[in-house]
């Protein structure tokens, strides 16, 4: 299917029917250190603690009784595998999502919460797909895709409905990249509703695939060795890069030491408790001052599932 921006406005309705929209605010001491005036949409606040749970619910309300009865499964290290593991309770379907060995057990422990089924398999997340696709030929269950599955693009999609529909005079929304739907989504919206908005992605350069797959137009593989499990992605998504090429404005790298370095930041400026996915899109805009010097952007914080490294990261210097 042709995503298309009345495809995210469908969706806002299903998402509606079971969450409100996230706040939006913005801080003082946040825009003195970016130079710039920017608003934080806190996609931490969700049920699940991240903006992926727009997509699972959009996915599991358009499924038919007979596809809940029969479930999904998919792989994830974590907000994806939480997004439909909630989905599916709301929804009353059987879920099953296989992990890479090496996931914190908190991260499992979420899944299981909401009754889906969380399965250690392999030592990588590719080696976790590819026990998820036998998974799906062996039982019949719906196989998901994190990045090319459309009904979780338009889900996520729905964070830039909220954001523009509020501000929609911004010069920019930075928006972190793992498997790329919500840049993509992000694109789509901003298109119609605020032209002018520059929409630029931003992922780890310690897992460059998303990224180097727009600049290079193919969709390539690269090393996975990102400490921050939103943007770990070891290869690109055909979907939303489809939609990001002629349509992104810019895509930037970050190193993970600058990542934390806005975690700590929203922590002691925006009193914001964010994952490393949820810090990246702030960490463009600090390490690139000429770039957003006296703009005013949008940042998504889109998850804030933080585990004990990362919160011990938080009073280092």
């Amino acid at each position: 299917m042709e995503l298309s921006l009345d495809h995210i406005r469908a969706a806002r309705d299903l998402v509606s029917r079971h969450l409100p929209p996230t706040p939006m605010w913005s801080y003082p001491l946040l825009d003195r250190a970016a130079g710039a005036s920017v608003l934080v949409k806190h996609e931490n606040s969700q049920p699940v603690g991240a903006f992926k749970v727009r997509g699972g619910l959009t996915l599991l309300a358009g499924m038919t009784d007979a596809g809940r009865r029969r479930g999904t499964v998919t792989w994830s290290t974590g907000n994806h595998a939480q997004s439909l593991a909630y989905a599916s309770h709301v929804f009353g379907a059987g879920c099953t999502v296989f992990m890479p060995a090496g996931t914190p057990e908190f991260k499992a422990a979420a899944v299981d919460s909401w009754g889906a089924r969380a399965i250690r398999a392999g030592d990588s997340l590719e080696a976790a797909e590819r026990r998820a696709r036998q998974h799906a030929d062996e039982t019949g269950a719906r196989l998901i895709s994190p990045g090319d599955t459309p009904e979780l693009l338009a889900g996520v999609g729905t964070v830039y409905l909220e954001i523009l529909e509020a501000a929609p005079d911004l010069d920019a929304i930075v928006v972190p990249v793992g498997s790329g739907t919500g840049a993509a989504a992000a694109c789509l919206v901003a298109a119609t509703l605020a032209p002018r908005c520059a929409v630029i992605g931003v992922q780890s350069a310690a897992s460059p695939a998303a990224h180097d797959s727009w600049r290079s137009g193919d969709l390539v593989e690269r090393p996975n060795r990102t400490t921050a499990a939103g943007l770990a992605t070891g290869r690109g998504f055909a979907l939303p890069q489809r939609i990001l090429r002629g349509r992104l404005a810019d895509f930037h790298l970050v190193t993970d030491e600058e990542i934390d370095t806005s975690r700590r930041l929203l922590a002691t400026a925006a009193h914001t408790l964010a994952e490393g996915a949820g810090a990246a899109a702030l960490a463009a805009v600090l390490t690139r001052p000429d770039r957003f010097a006296g703009k005013r952007v949008a940042v998504v914080c889109t998850g804030g599932n933080a585990g004990p490294d990362e919160l011990a990261t938080l009073t280092r210097a």
